[in-house]
């Protein structure tokens, strides 16, 4: 496969993914300039042509993650979208979590977003980020902390003697955090 045949394949799909995260026409134009130019460089690298779409995407997801890290910017929440009318809508644990990560820090949130939710492992993490592998370790490690303390803050939950959360889910009106 040729850079030219991935680009008139994928060339679309690449720029979505890109634009649903920057959010900005001319920042996504350059940044799929940028995948394409990586992608023509190591094309030859891929054995199974089976196999250039994830790893075109992942390119992608790692320049998305490269811009986000050299300008400081954060990198976006994803909100899970829910279909469901208000007379079945019960509120749940669930619901609390993207407050209480959006009110972490972000040196704390950002480590921990990329490997709790998008499943990058922590070394590429450090390596995504400039930062040592222990560094990204602690960060991580402190970010789950504060979603406990989160959890306990908003809800009212307690730790048990095994260190874990237990509570009541209360009525959204009462969460100091969703409600």
């Amino acid at each position: 496969m040729t850079t030219t045949e991935v680009w008139e394949t994928y060339a679309e799909d690449v720029k979505r993914l890109i634009m649903s995260k920057v959010k900005d026409t001319q920042i996504t134009d350059d940044l799929v300039q940028e995948v394409f130019i990586k992608v023509h460089t190591k094309l030859t690298t891929i054995k199974d042509e089976r196999k250039v779409k994830s790893w075109l995407l992942s390119v992608s997801r790692n320049t998305v993650l490269d811009y986000f890290r050299k300008s400081d910017k954060e990198i976006p929440l994803e909100k899970e979208e829910t279909i469901a009318s208000d007379e079945t809508y019960t509120h749940s644990e669930k619901d609390c979590l993207p407050g209480i990560i959006k009110n972490l820090p972000k040196k704390y949130r950002n480590p921990l977003l990329l490997s709790d939710i998008k499943g990058i492992k922590q070394a590429e993490i450090a390596s995504q980020l400039n930062l040592p592998l222990a560094t990204v370790k602690s960060q991580i490690q402190r970010g789950r902390k504060l979603i406990v303390q989160g959890y306990m803050d908003c809800c009212d939950y307690k730790l048990n003697d095994k260190g874990f959360l237990i509570g009541e889910v209360k009525d959204e009106k009462q969460c100091k955090v969703c409600g």
